[in-house]
């Protein structure tokens, strides 16, 4: 895997740390391109979404494991059993990325916590429910949440890749949404304990609402808030939502964390 860790210039002492997972289709981008975690203060690790990263950012890590027939795109790679699932693998990226940045001698591995929008908030979601000791979550539009559902309201991508390949394998309806299930935020979230800022585009039309607020409810923690942008699409908050972030962060990264493993 790679990744960009971007740190406060002339930083002292180990700093709080944002692991950050990007949109679909996007990679990590260039050194330049993601500052703003790192001008607030925090260590900041960028995670590349392995074999994305040629729609709208650059990435730099392949996919080799690919199994089975899929539609194109990255959502129906390996549907057919949860083992082979693509998220899966990705997943596994996003606990390790978090492992990673928390054995950086620059980082309080007690004071770490996770970010992204749409897929990106969708990782953080499942990250979320499989890393213990995270201070903070902020899922932004989360893609990744109740599937069924999406799939049958939407016909915007990526959802409408799963609804293309079923049109197609017009057997595998049931395997599909079993697979789907292990991966869903609106389930793995149950399992998550960290504090979250979660939010959602009343007007979205490829993470529809509804979809968004399942992966909220059901999200594990007692300490949970959601922004609510009526008249946005896809987009949602954008730099007024930054500033909504680094001061709900703000709080919770300034006093000391548990001591991570």
């Amino acid at each position: 895997m790679r990744g960009w860790l971007h740190l406060p210039a002339q930083a002292t002492g180990p700093l709080p740390a944002i692991v950050e997972y990007v949109g679909y289709g996007g990679g990590r981008g260039l050194p330049h391109e993601r500052l703003l975690w790192a001008a607030a203060g925090y260590a900041h690790l960028v995670m590349d979404t392995r074999g994305q990263g040629s729609a709208w950012s650059v990435g730099d890590t392949p996919d080799p494991d690919g199994a089975g027939p899929a539609h194109p795109g990255y959502v129906t790679r390996g549907i057919l059993d949860p083992h082979t699932y693509y998220y899966r693998r990705v997943f596994t990226d996003a606990v390790r990325a978090v492992e990673a940045v928390r054995a950086h001698p620059a980082v309080d591995p007690g004071r770490v916590a996770l970010v992204g929008r749409s897929q990106g908030a969708g990782i953080a979601i499942g990250a979320a429910a499989l890393v213990d000791d995270l201070l903070a979550v902020v899922p932004d539009v989360p893609f990744l949440c109740d599937f069924r559902r999406a799939v049958s309201i939407v016909d915007t991508l990526p959802y409408a890749e799963i609804a293309r390949y079923l049109k197609v394998h017009r057997d595998h309806v049931e395997p599909v949404f079993r697979t789907l299930s292990y991966f869903d935020g609106a389930v793995l979230g149950r399992r998550a304990t960290a504090p979250a800022l979660f939010s959602v585009a009343l007007m979205d039309q490829t993470c529809p609402p509804s979809t968004v607020f399942a992966g909220y409810h059901h999200y594990g923690a007692a300490d949970k808030d959601i922004v609510v942008y009526p008249y946005n699409d896809h987009e949602s908050g954008e730099a007024f939502h930054d500033l909504a972030k680094l001061r709900w962060l703000a709080p919770r990264l300034s006093r000391p964390g548990s001591a991570a493993a």
